[in-house]
């Protein structure tokens, strides 16, 4: 994923079409004298539609669409004819999409399979013509029905990444290391602090032609909550993932303080994250021989499953991927 492409989040204006007018019409034929009212209906206002399109991976095509205007229905004719419907407009999104209203936040939708459609904001209905009108004591009726104003709300999409794991961890703490050691991604990957500035997927390769996706996101500090850092903007992306495996490295001053500050953080963007399944790796166990992991055992918290490994090594990899797999299962 480039940087610069990877958009995550837009906010736009979606303005349905009007409904078309009824018609006012009477039969005006040769030989038909007084033929009676035969105004037709309007048509129906475009509506903005969301379509899944699982070839897309980002918003970036909805950056810079800041209104989204579907077309007006077409006013009813004479002969009961019906004016036609107003064009839909339909963007497509990746999968994992995520509609609300800006203003109070309410959920739409989630587009979450191939080819999903969803209206998002329906367009005005057409007016009825006054042919509908005819009674037997009002036999023309010279009014019609006015069509429907279309609906004009501001909508917030969000994008938020489908994997089965999530890496949850401090800067530095070997996320990008580890994904890019167990799958083609190809995260930037350097000695300082925020270096993954967007989500990364891979596609982790196990036995027997089975395979998971492990999704990498920025590191989180302490503080996130309020703003520090890179916030918690992109823990949405693990909101759909099975697992998440909290990595902290061999190094830290203690693994189980470091484990409880990233769990606190994630509890307060959104505490039923807490209830997925959670694995603690403890990465750069290539610093570490059998007597300093036996040393390290006090700091450890008590019942997570955990393990150590190296992803320069290589070290416990398989077993890495042993214990993600029983989990999924």
């Amino acid at each position: 994923m480039a940087g610069s492409n990877f958009i995550d989040y837009v906010k736009f204006c979606s303005r349905s079409g009007a409904g078309g007018s009824g018609s006012v019409h009477f039969r005006r034929e040769k030989h038909v004298p007084k033929g009676g009212p035969d105004g037709g209906d309007g048509g129906r206002g475009g509506h903005i539609i969301l379509r899944g399109n699982s070839q897309l991976w980002t918003l970036l095509h909805l950056k810079y669409k800041k209104h989204v205007i579907a077309d007006k229905g077409n006013n009813g004719e004479g002969g009961r004819r019906k004016g036609s419907d107003g064009h839909d407009v339909v963007l497509e999104v990746p999968i994992g999409t995520v509609a609300k209203v800006a203003e109070t936040g309410e959920f739409r939708c989630e587009i979450t399979e191939h080819g999903q459609e969803y209206i998002l904001t329906k367009g005005g209905r057409g007016g009825q013509g006054n042919d509908h009108f005819k009674t037997s004591t009002n036999q023309t009726p010279h009014y019609a029905q006015p069509g429907e104003e279309g609906i004009e709300e501001w909508i917030v999409m969000e994008l938020k990444l489908l994997a089965d794991v999530g890496l949850v961890g401090f800067p530095n703490a070997g996320k990008s290391t580890l994904l890019a050691s167990v799958s083609a991604a190809k995260p930037e990957i350097a000695d300082y602090a925020f270096t993954t500035l967007i989500p990364n997927l891979g596609v982790v390769d196990y036995r027997d032609g089975k395979s998971f996706v492990m999704a990498d996101i920025p590191g989180i500090i302490e503080g996130a909550a309020e703003g520090k850092g890179l916030g918690l903007r992109f823990l949405r992306h693990i909101e759909r993932n099975s697992i998440l495996l909290f990595l902290v490295p061999a190094d830290a001053e203690h693994i189980g303080e470091q484990y409880a500050i990233l769990l606190d953080e994630i509890k307060r963007y959104n505490p039923e994250l807490l209830d997925k399944r959670r694995i603690l790796a403890i990465s750069k166990a290539d610093l570490l021989d059998d007597e300093l992991m036996e040393a390290l055992k006090p700091e450890i918290p008590q019942g997570i499953p955990y393990l150590y490994f190296s992803s320069v090594t290589g070290f416990q990899l398989p077993a890495l991927k042993d214990l993600i797999w029983k989990a999924l299962q």
